[in-house]
């Protein structure tokens, strides 16, 4: 984290249910031995349990995000993301004047909405002070350029680009003999047995997702790893404000922040990311999310 913010990184994604709280309480050690200014984006609703629509209240929402500041530090938090609520949330217009009345206090400075799907993307960007959108948009998951990020465009909705990497299938190190541990969600998750599938792997059959780096690896400039291709095909959409990848390592921070100053994929490279998307991804995703 240090290495990140050395280099410039000045905006971190987080969510209250990280390591129960942990995340959020690192971030806020991070900020007290830094200088620089930085934004944090968090997240509230998966406390809930059962994690239903009703729970989405303006009493649950405010205990939320006080225990969020508890955990971060300071009077107010930069920017609460509802974490992506049952669909009828988008529906309950109390839970978003539930926030509004909290930005009005002081208590947040800005909110958007993490969704699972580009129809909850546009049913929560009709709220008109909802400023951001955090979306899974990676190779593997191309439909929200086709109508998602142009709203927001044109609505000046910012949009956080997650599961860039597709739970790490692509950064091209998996095979069909790679194993994870019984806690990792690549594990327990791959037919949704715990939350939504499309979190894992973006969706794709473990199988196929493999097929479709082999076909992508040829496709990678030398000098460019296939992690740092993946988050330039991401970059190369004017509609995301920013892509948010994890690192687990110094090398890593640098790898992705590298990513920015990397070459353009060239027009080739591109129509063959979308070739292969129609033909290989698009049938087992692109109707569902």
């Amino acid at each position: 984290m240090h290495k990140a913010v050395d280099l410039g990184v000045n905006f971190f994604d987080t969510a209250d249910v990280y390591g129960d709280g942990r995340s959020e309480r690192l971030i806020r050690c991070l900020r007290s031995e830094r200088s620089e200014t930085i934004y944090v984006a968090t997240k509230a609703g998966r406390r809930l349990d059962p994690h239903e629509t009703p729970g989405y209240n303006a009493a649950n929402l405010r205990s939320f995000v006080e225990r969020s500041l508890q955990n971060l530090g300071g009077d107010a938090l930069d920017l609460l993301q509802l974490h992506c609520p049952p669909t009828d949330v988008y529906y309950v217009q109390e839970a978003f004047e539930a926030l509004d009345q909290m930005v009005t206090e002081g208590k947040l400075r800005y909110y958007g909405a993490s969704v699972a799907r580009v129809e909850e993307a546009l049913k929560a960007m009709e709220y008109p002070n909802l400023q951001s959108i955090q979306i899974i948009y990676n190779i593997f998951r191309q439909r929200p350029a086709l109508l998602a990020l142009k709203e927001a465009a044109r609505r000046k909705v910012g949009i956080l680009a997650r599961l860039p990497l597709s739970s790490g299938m692509l950064t091209g190190k998996m095979t069909k003999d790679s194993q994870f541990e019984g806690d990792d969600h690549r594990s327990f998750n791959r037919e949704g047995a715990a939350f939504d599938k499309g979190e894992t792997f973006s969706g794709l059959p473990f199988g196929i997702g493999l097929e479709a780096v082999e076909t992508i690896r040829p496709l990678v400039p030398a000098g460019m790893t296939m992690g740092q291709f993946a988050l330039k095909w991401i970059l190369m959409n004017e509609g995301v404000t920013c892509a948010i990848p994890g690192a687990k390592s110094v090398t890593q921070s640098e790898q992705n922040f590298a990513v920015s100053d990397l070459p353009d994929l060239d027009a080739v490279t591109m129509s063959s990311l979308e070739a292969l998307y129609n033909r290989k991804v698009a049938p087992y995703v692109h109707q569902r999310w």
